[in-house]
């Protein structure tokens, strides 16, 4: 609600501040874009859910995710204490973060909402977000991605010179934005990060983290392209092919046990229209209403005062929408390219933030309302103060590397 109060002061302003009288026309016209958008990415979603859940629900009957819920267990038990030892929602979780970090979209969605229904099933008050699942949604919301494609190829596509020149600047970014967001619930929810077996699990993610860079920064830019092309593709259908192997050798009946799942992610599908209309046609009004620009002048101004260099604010737009539609920032993205050059400052600075942010409130949307949740507690601000940082840090990182 509080989107559109914002909107409707932003359109006043506007209407009686500079004489726009149409804005209300563009605030009404949104309402039905977002409203018809809404349902394009239900179309979208359907089929994805369907045939990952399916899939998922081999894995399950075979024993695979409980093996991944055992396995790391020890670590899941300190940081998500109302999970039990073992929980399949523990696999579940690991197997979504490894496919976020690969860029497998398609995959990770429908995995990460496997990971929430089966949280929701140790939830106490349905109705309002556990602990468990907002570490979760909050470590999905900060975007760590490894291997960030969709960027190299908007870059390639605006005839950039090194369409990879961004992977470092991303990466960085990106991991100073999972860090935020891991602290920060850590810090609300009073997570003991002290702990023998926490900390071994974080130095031993800083360290592979730091040879997949080392890595990756000795590769030429065709030679990343294709790496991410080829690590990407083989996983997702690497998956695919181990899920059914072990079901066919764990004498799973493969078939019945994807259509079972198949069968759970249209009843998932259907569950979330309402949630992605409110959520979206409340980002689209906002926008329509034009608070955004708004804040960018106050930014700029702010900027001018302090004498800072002000290259920065024109990438800006795309930080400034990331968080209410993954589309929109994509067209900013491109809109910068286009206007300020592929390789300019500005545009190397919003690819950073494009590949080093997520969509914030689309992901409540969808994982809070796949069960229900009404409530989100703190993973709002947490998910955003993550996003913040990711600018911060995308806005510092590309200073030391264009600046």
């Amino acid at each position: 609600m509080s989107f559109f109060f914002i909107a409707l002061i932003s359109a006043v302003w506007r209407w009686i501040g500079i004489g726009d009288s149409e804005v209300f026309a563009r605030m009404v016209n949104s309402l039905f874009s977002m409203a018809k958008l809404s349902v394009e990415v239900m179309v979208l979603l359907f089929g994805t859910l369907t045939l990952w859940l399916g899939f998922l629900k081999i894995a399950e009957h075979a024993g695979l995710i409980i093996k991944i819920a055992a396995w790391l267990s020890p670590l899941f038990r300190r940081l998500m204490p109302e999970v039990p030892k073992n929980h399949p929602a523990t696999g579940f979780m690991t197997m979504n973060f490894i496919a976020n970090a690969l860029g497998l979209d398609n995959a990770a969605t429908p995995i990460g909402l496997k990971a929430m229904h089966s949280l929701q099933s140790l939830n106490p008050t349905p109705k309002i977000a556990s602990n468990a699942q907002i570490l979760f949604l909050v470590i999905n919301a900060s975007s760590l991605t490894l291997l960030p494609v969709s960027i190299f190829m908007y870059r390639a596509q605006q005839g950039a010179l090194d369409p990879t020149l961004v992977f470092l600047p991303i990466l960085l970014a990106t991991s100073a934005s999972t860090m935020a967001g891991f602290f920060s619930v850590a810090f609300t929810q009073r997570i003991k990060l002290n702990d023998p077996i926490v900390l071994i699990c974080m130095l031993t993610i800083a360290t592979l983290l730091s040879v997949f860079i080392f890595f990756l920064s000795h590769l030429s830019s065709e030679a990343i392209g294709v790496f991410s092309s080829l690590l990407g593709n083989t996983v997702l259908i690497g998956l695919i092919i181990t899920f059914l192997l072990i079901g066919i050798l764990k004498r799973v009946p493969v078939y019945e046990s994807f259509i079972e799942g198949a069968k759970e992610g249209f009843d998932v599908s259907k569950n979330l229209l309402p949630y992605l209309v409110a959520m979206l046609c409340a980002v689209g009004v906002l926008r329509a209403s034009g608070a955004l620009d708004i804040i960018l002048d106050i930014i700029r101004y702010v900027a001018n005062s302090f004498y800072w260099d002000t290259r920065f604010v024109d990438a800006l737009p795309t930080a400034l929408v990331k968080p209410f539609s993954g589309s929109a920032a994509r067209a900013m993205l491109i809109d910068t390219m286009t206007t300020h050059g592929v390789d300019s400052f500005p545009s190397l600075l919003a690819a950073t933030v494009q590949g080093s942010t997520e969509t914030t409130f689309y992901v409540l949307a969808i994982y809070f309302g796949a069960v229900g949740i009404q409530r989100a507690r703190h993973a709002v601000a947490c998910a955003l103060f993550a996003d913040l940082v990711g600018v911060l840090a995308s806005i510092g990182v590309c200073y030391w590397f264009f600046g």
